[in-house]
């Protein structure tokens, strides 16, 4: 009897301590999200999301060449990163232990531990001491070096979630290896791949020091790949350290719309993530 009082004292003790644990875990979190709300949500308007940045204390004025800036430069980003990204991942996972496989593990590895500011000090040296000016085009290499590693190593982890009777069955059926990857493989992993995909976008959306260094920023509407290009995180950066108030309450805006950007995308990658984990094949 008291071996079983002890094993209910012990089962509810832990409880309340991880229970406990959640929740200071969840503190932090849930202060920072009310504190961009409670800041952010008195400036958010249609109009924040379509103008212009004004100059200081003129009223109104938005984000919305930063939006499109970002939009621009992740695309450019995905362009670059996405085929070599996935087709990395796709090879480590089907022709992954050899010595090229693991030549390209551990350099993904290593590349997913670099500081962003770093990768953007190497976009500079790359890019933009070449072209004598910053650019989106700077920008967006900087962003794919950074979602090229976790790319990589997160579509190889979903491609080995495939059953390998699939394979089987394909190479048994006459098919060629290659076409069992692109037909078969791929298009099963496809819901795990388009979850790595946007987690990747997501925190390429969210990156300040590489654009510092590579896309500086712009004040106006910009689509030329060639030209310094705005973005929400740089725009943030600018208002958030400058000495007027209303500079700070227009960066508080904008963070909540960044963070309303990244967290709907985040969602999306959540819900296609447990979608792809509920429709496995057992």
């Amino acid at each position: 009897m008291n071996a079983l009082r002890w094993r209910r004292f012990v089962n509810v003790f832990w409880t309340v301590v991880s229970g406990s644990a959640v929740l200071l875990a969840l503190l932090p979190l849930v202060s920072l999200l009310w504190l961009v709300t409670s800041r952010g949500l008195p400036g958010l308007s249609a109009s924040f999301f379509v103008n212009l940045p004004t100059p200081v204390g003129e009223p109104g004025g938005g984000v919305g060449n930063a939006i499109v800036g970002t939009f621009f430069m992740v695309g450019l980003a995905s362009l670059m990163a996405l085929p070599v990204g996935v087709g990395a991942g796709v090879f480590l996972a089907e022709k992954g232990e050899g010595v090229a496989g693991k030549a390209i593990r551990f350099t993904a590895e290593v590349l997913s531990g670099v500081p962003s500011i770093v990768v953007g000090i190497v976009a500079y040296g790359l890019i933009v001491a070449h072209m004598k000016r910053f650019s989106a085009l700077a920008g967006g290499v900087a962003l794919a070096l950074i979602m090229i590693p976790s790319l990589a190593r997160s579509t190889e982890d979903f491609i080995r979630l495939v059953p390998s009777a699939l394979r089987e069955a394909s190479l048994a059926l006459g098919v060629p290896g290659w076409k069992t990857s692109l037909r078969v493989i791929m298009p099963t992993a496809l819901g795990g791949i388009v979850t790595a995909v946007l987690l990747a976008v997501a925190r390429a959306a969210g990156e300040t020091a590489p654009l510092l260094f590579t896309a500086l920023n712009n004040q106006y509407w910009n689509l030329d790949p060639t030209q310094p290009t705005a973005s929400l995180t740089v725009q943030i950066y600018n208002y958030a350290i400058s000495p007027y108030e209303d500079w700070h309450e227009k960066a508080w805006t904008a963070a909540l719309v960044l963070l309303l950007l990244v967290g709907l995308l985040n969602l999306t990658a959540r819900f296609l993530s447990r979608n792809r984990l509920q429709g496995a094949p057992r």
